[in-house]
C-alpha cells in the first residue's frame, strides 16, 4: 500500500494539451501532453527515453492555436520552472514518464 501526500497549493485542472520540454544537458525537446495545470505548476507524460531527473530546471513550451496566437502575439506560452518528481511507475506499460514541474 501507497499513501501519497498532497504538496499542492493551487487547484489543479485536467488539461490534456501538447507540450515540448526543453532538457539543457541533452540539448533538445522532448514531446508529450499535459495531464493537469495548476497557477503554480504542471504535470506532463513525455516519452520514456527522455533523461530527466528531479531537480533538472526546465522550458516548457505550450503551443497556441492560430486564432490565439494572433491575439496574444506568439504562438507559444513558454514556462520555466523545475522537475518536483519523475513518475516512471506505468513507464513498460505505455513507453511514457511523468514530469510534476513547478514554475519558476
Amino acid at each position: 500500500m501507497e499513501t501519497l501526500v498532497e504538496n499542492r497549493g493551487k487547484t489543479r485542472t485536467n488539461l490534456t494539451w501538447p507540450v515540448s520540454i526543453w532538457h539543457p544537458q541533452a540539448g533538445k525537446f522532448y514531446n508529450g501532453y499535459s495531464a493537469n495545470i495548476s497557477e503554480t505548476g504542471v504535470y506532463v507524460n513525455i516519452p520514456a527515453v527522455a533523461p530527466f531527473s528531479e531537480g533538472n530546471i526546465v522550458e516548457i513550451n505550450f503551443p497556441r492555436s492560430n486564432v490565439l496566437a494572433q491575439k496574444k502575439g506568439s504562438y507559444a506560452r513558454i514556462k520555466c520552472g523545475k522537475v518536483v518528481r519523475v513518475e516512471r511507475r506505468n513507464m513498460l506499460q505505455d513507453a511514457k514518464i511523468g514530469l510534476a514541474v513547478h514554475f519558476e
